[in-house]
């Protein structure tokens, strides 16, 4: 008789009471945020150079010792030369034709100031930076019911 019963309250329908899942809530709200950083780190290395040469002179009670007057030193040929793929070449001054100076008027005073900047390389410029960027993005959902 057991197995019986067994097998009635297996073929009869049993009704199910469930309860439904509502949420308690009617409105809220919901914040994500994100960081990111970046380093850069650079170096810009920029030379410059002289495909000349430069002289100069000043002073008073003087002037040429050269018959005609020529206060300019006569130049050579220069030498070309490749350096990180640039080629370049300068054209440089004579030292020992260097124009020779005199006193005007003997017995009184002078001066004479002579520069000579020559050809080559004149200036390397190196900047070593480094550059950090920090971004934050923040997002904020609301909803409600």
């Amino acid at each position: 008789m057991t197995k019986f019963w067994l097998l009635l309250i297996l073929l009869l329908p049993l009704r199910t009471l469930a309860t439904p899942v509502v949420p308690q809530f009617r409105s809220g709200s919901s914040t994500q945020s994100s960081t990111s950083q970046s380093v850069i780190n650079e170096s810009i290395t920029s030379h410059q150079y002289n495909s000349g040469f430069s002289y100069s002179a000043s002073g008073h009670n003087i002037e040429s010792a050269d018959l005609n007057g020529y206060i300019n030193p006569s130049t050579v040929a220069g030498t070309t030369q490749t350096l990180n793929g640039v080629q370049f070449s300068w054209t440089s001054p004579t030292l020992e034709a260097v124009p020779r100076w005199k006193i005007t008027n003997a017995g009184k005073s002078f001066s004479l100031v002579e520069s000579l900047q020559g050809a080559g390389l004149s200036n390397v410029t190196t900047i070593n930076r480094t550059i950090t960027t920090t971004t934050t993005t923040e997002t904020t959902s609301i909803f409600g019911q």
